[in-house]
C-alpha cells in the first residue's frame, strides 16, 4: 500500500483494509461534534483534594491558595477534608466520608490533586482519596472526562515524584490531565505565619496552573462525553445490548 498517494476519501470510507473493525461502531472523528454544542454557563466546578492530616499541612496551605484563585476567576470550589475517612476496602462504601468525596466527585467539573512528597512518592492519604473514587458508580463515570491538575510540596528540594504519579492516576482515571504543574520545595519557607503564601516563583506558577485549569476546564466539558467516547467501548456495549434482546424469556 501505497500511503503517500493515498486519498483522503480512502482513509474516511474504505474499511475493507480493515477487516477486524465493525464497520457499523468506527466513527471518523468530526469537528462538528466539538463545535455548535450549546455552552454551559453556569461557573466551573472544582474539587480539590490534599494529601496530608497534619496540623500545619502545606499542601492543604497550597490547597487553599488554590481555592482563593480559582474563585477569583469566577469558579466554584468545594474542598474535601480527608480527615476521618476510612482506608480502601477497610469500611463499606456507605460510610458517610465516603459518601460525601464520590458525591463531590460527581459534582465536579474538574479537579486539583496536592499531595505532599514522602519518601520518594504520593502520601498513602492522597492515594486512599483517590481510590475511594471508583472509575465507574453504575452507569455513571465520575472523573472521566473531567479536567485535573496537579501538585505537590515537599521538605527538601524540588522534586516531581509524587506530581508524576499523580499523573498515572489521572490518566487511569481517565480524567484530561493539563501539562502545567506546580512543585513547590522547601514548602516550610513558602508560607507565612497565617498560612499564606509568599511571594515568590512558585507562587506565580501556582497561579499559572489555575488559569490553565479552567481554560482547559471551559474547553472541554461540554464536549466531555464526545472526546472519551471510545470504539472499545461502543463495541462492548452493542455486544451486551445484543446478548440482553437476544435472550430467551424464561
Amino acid at each position: 500500500m501505497k500511503w503517500s498517494s493515498m486519498r483522503k476519501a480512502n482513509v474516511f470510507q474504505n474499511l475493507s483494509d480493515l477487516p477486524n473493525v465493525d464497520a457499523e461502531l468506527f466513527a471518523v472523528p468530526s469537528p462538528d461534534r466539538l463545535g455548535g454544542v450549546a455552552k454551559s454557563t453556569h461557573a466551573p466546578r472544582f474539587l480539590l483534594l490534599y494529601g496530608s492530616l497534619r496540623e500545619r499541612s502545606y499542601s492543604r496551605l497550597l490547597t487553599f491558595e488554590a481555592a482563593r484563585l480559582l474563585e477569583a476567576m469566577g469558579t466554584e470550589v468545594r474542598i474535601f477534608d480527608p480527615m476521618g475517612l476510612p482506608l480502601p476496602d477497610s469500611a463499606a462504601d456507605t460510610h458517610p466520608k465516603v459518601q460525601e468525596l464520590r458525591e463531590l466527585a460527581a459534582w465536579a467539573e474538574g479537579m486539583v490533586w496536592t499531595s505532599p512528597e514522602r519518601h520518594g512518592a504520593m502520601t498513602g492519604i492522597m492515594k486512599a482519596q483517590i481510590d475511594w473514587i471508583p472509575l465507574s458508580i453504575g452507569a455513571v463515570r465520575p472523573t472521566q472526562g473531567k479536567t485535573l491538575a496537579v501538585m505537590e510540596v515537599s521538605g527538601g528540594s524540588q522534586s516531581f515524584n509524587a506530581v508524576n504519579q499523580l499523573r498515572v492516576l489521572g490518566r487511569w482515571m481517565r480524567m484530561i490531565t493539563i501539562p502545567n504543574q506546580s512543585s513547590v520545595a522547601k514548602a516550610f519557607l513558602e508560607f507565612d505565619e497565617s498560612g499564606r503564601m509568599k511571594p515568590s516563583a512558585y507562587y506565580d506558577r501556582v497561579v499559572d496552573v489555575m488559569e490553565e485549569l479552567v481554560k482547559f476546564t471551559l474547553l472541554t466539558r461540554d464536549v466531555a462525553p464526545y472526546l472519551v467516547d471510545r470504539y472499545s467501548e461502543r463495541k462492548e456495549s452493542a455486544a451486551e445490548l445484543s446478548k440482553r434482546v437476544n435472550q430467551r424469556s424464561l
